[in-house]
Formats: structure tokens, sequence, C-alpha cells
């Protein structure tokens, strides 16, 4: 499920796209080709371990623990809370090999709709200011050592400090092979988040993420505004650095911190029903407190810190 970039990427400080204004707005683009689609998070070893084994998640949500193999034989073990369309993915300090797997990396994964609508995107980032997007095609292993196209990525860059964003596009091989367990198409092209997602959110108190709240530095938030933009979010700076974007359903927050900050720290969650009291469940240096009300926020600690 996570886009663990089987491309060499760099660790350059501050990617070259651009850099971030104060208190700059853009608007959209005429359609929104992109919508939240996953983001994830590296957490200290105490916190990892703590979501893995609670007997409350499992309750909460469509909760999996599994090791998924990409492409050239990519690795990954993850912490997965599935909603209706979008999902949480939560790792421990070295569950991804390399740089993605220290402590405080994190990623964002914005992904089409509809088939095509990837090309569009990557015309747009032209328009934004990034001459040669980075094409990428991420495989799934099942176990049978077959890979299986799964989607297509598109980067504004391969230098990062901790965080990176890519749009996505699913492979129509990937929805056909059964061992996906991925939903018949709605309309012609669909190749959608609800598609992809199972039902058995349905059975759960979550249903999707509303908001996701990040802290990145500079660099890696200045490569990340041409492709939220690109995809038609409305992207407003803030005041002494950091951007929100907003439109598509799912509000993304980027704080300016530096590297040793940086992290996963808010994510806010849609439940399916109403919860009548509010429960508060704390999961190593996280605090997870659902309702009352049809809400949940799950907030993590800097970098295992507090």
């Amino acid at each position: 499920m996570i886009v663990v970039l089987a491309v060499t990427l760099s660790g350059a400080i501050g990617g070259g796209v651009g850099t971030a204004q104060a208190e700059e707005q853009s608007t959209s683009h005429e359609r929104q080709l992109l919508f939240y689609n996953h983001s994830y998070g590296v957490l200290d070893r105490e916190t990892a371990d703590a979501i893995e084994h609670s007997a409350y998640l499992r309750d909460f949500a469509n909760f999996q623990v599994r090791t998924t193999s990409g492409t050239d034989g990519q690795t990954w073990t993850g912490r997965y809370l599935m909603g209706r369309e979008t999902y949480l993915e939560l790792f421990g300090v070295g569950d991804i090999a390399g740089q993605d797997g220290a402590l405080g990396s994190a990623g964002l994964g914005l992904s089409t709709e509809r088939a095509g609508d990837m090309a569009t995107v990557t015309e747009r980032l032209k328009g934004e200011g990034v001459p040669e997007p980075v094409a990428f095609l991420q495989t799934r292993d099942f176990g049978d050592g077959v890979p299986v196209p799964w989607f297509d990525t598109v980067l504004t860059t391969t230098a990062y400090d901790a965080f990176g964003a890519w749009a996505m596009e699913y492979r129509p091989e990937y929805f056909a092979d059964p061992r996906g367990n991925t939903e018949p198409a709605s309309f012609p092209g669909d190749v959608g988040r609800e598609r992809y997602l199972s039902d058995d959110y349905r059975t759960h108190l979550m249903r999707d993420v509303t908001a996701v709240h990040l802290a990145v530095t500079e660099g890696d938030l200045a490569d990340t505004l041409p492709l939220l933009r690109a995809g038609g979010f409305a992207v407003r700076t803030l005041p002494g650095g950091g951007a929100v974007a907003e439109h598509g359903g799912t509000t993304i927050r980027l704080d300016v911190v530096p590297r040793e900050q940086a992290g996963l720290r808010r994510v806010d969650m849609s439940l399916n029903r109403p919860a009548k009291t509010r429960h508060v469940e704390h999961l190593g240096h996280s605090t997870l407190t659902v309702g009352p009300g049809s809400h949940a926020v799950w907030t993590f600690a800097p970098n295992g810190v507090g």
C-alpha cells in the first residue's frame, strides 16, 4: 500500500523545485485531479509496538499489520488503518529500508480517480515550475515472485530531507488480479480509492481520514507545493512558514521545522457512527481520542518526546 520508491533517492537537503512564500494564496486548477490517498509516518519503536499490539485499534478500524513486497524486491512492514477511501500507514524505525525508515520520516500519497488523469497532472506540473517530473512504476509481489503492476507514480524531485509526496494512479492490471481483492468499476475508467479499498471499514468505527498534519523541512515543503497545486488543491501558505491544502475531502497541513523535528503530528478521522462518549487511548507517545460525536483525533509527540 505504501509507495516505497524503488528509484535511487538522494538525501540532499532542500529539493530543487522552489521556496514557499509566507501568506501566499494559490487557487486550484479548474478540476480536482488528485485526492488524499494515504499518508505515513515513521515512529519511535515504543509507539510503533504499542500500535501493533493494540486490541482497541482492531476494534476501532479495519486494522492490519503486514509485510509487503514491491519493486525490485523491496519490503516494508506497516500498521494500517483502512477507511472507505483513505487510510493511514504507520511504521517503526527500520521498518522501511534506508532513509525512509529513519525516525520522523513521512510521506503523502495523492491519487487520481479516473484513468488518464495522471498525464494531466504531469503536464500541470510543468506549468508549476517542475520541467521534468519523475515517473515511476510501483509493482507488487503477492508471494509468487511475479510482480504485478500496481500504480504509476509521479514525483517533483528525487531529493528530499525527511518527507516526500507523490501522485499515483492505480493500474488496470492490479484491479484485474483477484489477489488484490478490489471492487468492480463504478464507471468507465474508474481507478478510484473506494474501488481499491475493501468495504471492511463498515464493521468498524473509523470511516476516513479528514485531515492530516505533518511537520516537514522548508525544502521538502517547497518540493510538495507544486504537486498539490497541480492536483487541484487550493494551497494557502502560512505566516512564518508552512501551508494548508484544501479541496478533495481531506485537509493537509504542512508546518516547517528543522529536520530533527520532522514527522507526523496529527490525524483527524470521521466515524461511521457517532460515539456517545469520549474514549482516550494512549499508544506509546501518541494519543487517540474518539468522540463524542462522529470524529476522532490522533496526536503524535514529536519523535517520541513527551
